[in-house]
């Protein structure tokens, strides 16, 4: 089953740049019944890695802006490091309950997020947007694509390739941060992550060649629907049951 997960998600991040931390925590949580804090330290690396594959072909296409890309790391590997410090302290259901609502709004931003035809560059205010973001994803390993790509449709007058791009590689660093500091806390499940990766190198390559051959808006789309469905089980989960 891991194998098939990892292959399917990394798929969708090298299309999309989205589902790293949104499809792998949920569906290591709901399907391989994997505690919730494992799940987020383990989803951090498993994404980490693909999107070490992923992240070149973005950077040989001139699609990452650097200087964006400083600025929104100025913010998310504070926030990272806090978000990973805060998941230490909660209890596990919470924390269950936590990531679905946060999926959910993930989704729905996925799902609305305004893609504005004249925008003002505001790219400095990346810095204090990306804190917030970063700690969610140390908390929860969801929100740095969705979001991420939120802030820069918002406040850059970047591309929509260069928006994917730039956040792939925030997500990279942030992602790196946040799984190295719970691998060395030990909650990650190694035997899980090596079949999340043997499935998920292929499929990184995958998509990463159909990257920008397909119409990635039907495909956001639909992930965004499996998201919130995700999430909103998680709530259930994690708050009603």
């Amino acid at each position: 089953m891991a194998y098939a997960l990892g292959f399917v998600i990394a798929v969708a991040i090298g299309l999309t740049g989205v589902g790293a931390g949104t499809l792998t925590t949920p569906l290591l949580i709901m399907a391989l019944s994997v505690p919730a804090r494992i799940a987020v330290g383990t989803s951090l690396i498993f994404g980490a890695v693909v999107k070490i594959i992923t992240s070149p072909v973005y950077m040989a296409r001139g699609q990452v802006h650097w200087r964006t890309l400083f600025y929104m790391l100025a913010g998310g590997i504070p926030g990272v490091l806090i978000g990973v410090f805060l998941l230490h302290g909660v209890d596990g259901k919470v924390i269950t309950g936590i990531i679905g609502a946060t999926i959910v709004t993930v989704a729905v931003f996925n799902l609305v997020r305004p893609a504005p035809e004249h925008r003002h560059d505001k790219t400095k205010w990346l810095a204090f947007i990306a804190l917030p973001i970063g700690a969610e994803v140390g908390f929860s390993s969801a929100g740095a694509g969705a979001l991420g790509a939120l802030s820069l449709l918002s406040l850059t007058q970047l591309p929509a390739a260069a928006v994917v791009g730039t956040d792939l590689v925030f997500g990279l660093v942030v992602s790196t941060i946040g799984g190295g500091v719970n691998a060395a806390a030990g909650t990650v499940d190694k035997a899980i992550l090596m079949q999340l990766l043997a499935g998920g190198v292929p499929g990184a390559l995958v998509g990463a060649y159909f990257a920008g051959k397909l119409p990635s808006k039907p495909l956001k789309m639909g992930l965004s629907v499996a998201m919130a469905l995700l999430g909103a089980n998680l709530v259930y989960r994690g708050f009603l049951q």
